[in-house]
């Protein structure tokens, strides 16, 4: 190596030995391991970065209050946790997801980093472990299988209740109040893809806006598990090299900085072993996607045309929609949702089998799980808003194509079922179908209704309801 190559890294060393890490990158020599002996891939979420630097700037704390850190050194960690916690070290965080199952390349990472920065701090060269050791002092009362989990449910319930959850509510909001501007607005229903009796365009609204309460419910009900924290667990769970105060203290700080109910979780085992929670989390997600794919649907279905489709409803015009077609305009944040719900829908079942594949007092499926369920929040909470925005806020009825189809739908034939018979509204409609005539012509000419007594039973306001 020249004299100039030799410039640009320091040597760190780890239990394996000496390693060749870039002079200019706050990472040791357990992160460079890893960088050299797994793929390359999506990168480790910040936000879990994040996470587990909160983490260690609560454990800090703990561990001058318990007296298992000097405040001198307590302190420094706090201050270089605190930098990591506000994104002012990312640029130090190189590991994708495909590593250790655990996730421990990345607390290395995590410790590393901290130990590093605070040797600069303290005018001493980095990787020397002095005066911050990353092990013994950083990682203090902590193991990866018990902090990993802990940051992926932190994560994981901040978003929750922080992004997706108002989100959704805010897009539940706009689909009530839509409900309620067309309540009188008389429209044909379907069935089938089929015609069939007549509701009101808020009925049918009320129904996206009622199947996001169930979403919303399911959602909400998964934060209280994720609020309880394994941390204080160490490797197996049974808190082997920390005092059995540390969890309470630690979790008691991460609530402070927070402002989350977190708790100590009442079973450490089974948080360290299985993602049940996020596994639920994931579920309700999915729970979510599917009624959002239906809702974007429909209204794709319901404003299709303009000229040759449904056409009862005008989505906002936001961009061009073809480049060999001019004034061609399609519904683009529809699709864009829908492709987002897929893709939950998809990641759920990711999720759902990497948490089955816990064995014994761990399961090595964390990256994974931790990354999915990340990605789904993000993509959910971020769709929603640009589908509130760019198409639900402007969404217009097209009054007059929803009247035309109201007046010459046959299926209004069901309202005589309880004056004439099924049978004989059946022979009207087709009677009509195969002239071509209206319901009422229909009735005349077979001599079962008069004009007169046909429009006092054909009301389509009147059909939107039970038989008074």
């Amino acid at each position: 190596m020249s004299d100039e190559n030799t410039k640009d890294v320091r040597i760190e060393q780890d239990s394996l030995g000496p390693v060749n890490v870039p002079a200019n990158k706050l990472w040791g020599a357990q992160t460079q391991r890893a960088l050299e002996n797994f793929p390359s891939g999506p990168p480790m979420p910040l936000d879990l970065i994040h996470a587990l630097f909160q983490i260690k700037l609560a454990a800090a704390k703990a561990n001058m209050e318990i007296g298992l850190l000097s405040n001198d050194l307590g302190c420094l960690i706090e201050k270089v946790a605190l930098e990591g916690v506000e994104g002012r070290l990312d640029a130090h965080f190189p590991l994708s997801i495909w590593q250790s199952g655990s996730g421990t390349q990345s607390n290395m990472n995590v410790n590393e980093v901290i130990a590093n920065r605070a040797a600069i701090l303290s005018s001493m060269e980095p990787g020397k472990k002095d005066p911050v050791h990353p092990n013994d002092h950083v990682n203090r009362c902590q193991s990866t299988n018990d902090i990993v989990p802990a940051a992926m449910q932190m994560v994981a319930v901040r978003k929750l209740v922080g992004e997706l959850v108002p989100e959704l509510d805010d897009v539940r909001e706009d689909l009530a109040r839509k409900a309620e501007q067309w309540d009188h607005v008389v429209k044909i229903g379907r069935t089938h893809l089929m015609d069939a009796v007549p509701l009101t365009l808020g009925q049918e609204f009320s129904g996206y806006a009622a199947q996001l309460d169930d979403a919303l419910d399911h959602l909400r009900r998964c934060a209280d598990a994720l609020y309880a924290l394994p941390l204080g667990g160490t490797a197996v769970g049974t808190g082997l090299n920390a005092p059995g105060t540390f969890g309470e203290l630690a979790v008691r700080q991460l609530a402070e900085m927070t402002g989350l109910p977190f708790v100590v979780a009442p079973n450490m085992y089974s948080r360290m072993a299985a993602h049940n929670s996020l596994t639920a989390l994931s579920g309700a997600m999915r729970v979510a996607a599917s009624a959002l794919m239906k809702i974007a649907n429909d209204i794709r279905w319901l404003g299709s045309g303009p000229d040759c489709g449904l056409g009862e409803l005008e989505l906002p015009v936001n961009e061009p929609g073809s480049s060999i077609m001019p004034g061609k305009v399609n519904p683009t944040q529809c699709e864009a949702l829908c492709m987002i719900c897929v893709q939950v829908m998809g990641l759920d079942a990711a999720i759902g089998f990497a948490d089955s594949q816990g064995n014994f007092e761990l399961n090595v499926y964390k990256p994974i799980i931790a990354y999915d369920v990340l990605f789904s929040l993000d993509s959910l909470a971020k769709g929603l808003r640009s589908f509130r925005e760019k198409t639900l806020s402007g969404l217009q009825a097209n009054s007059s194509k929803i009247k035309e189809y109201v007046g010459k739908s046959l299926m209004l034939a069901t309202a005589l079922v309880p004056v004439i018979g099924y049978d004989d509204a059946a022979r009207v409609a087709q009677h009509a179908r195969k002239r071509g005539i209206t319901l009422k012509m229909a009735c005349s000419e077979l001599q079962i209704l008069t004009e007169e007594e046909f429009e006092q039973q054909i009301r389509p306001e009147n059909m939107t309801g039970p038989l008074l």
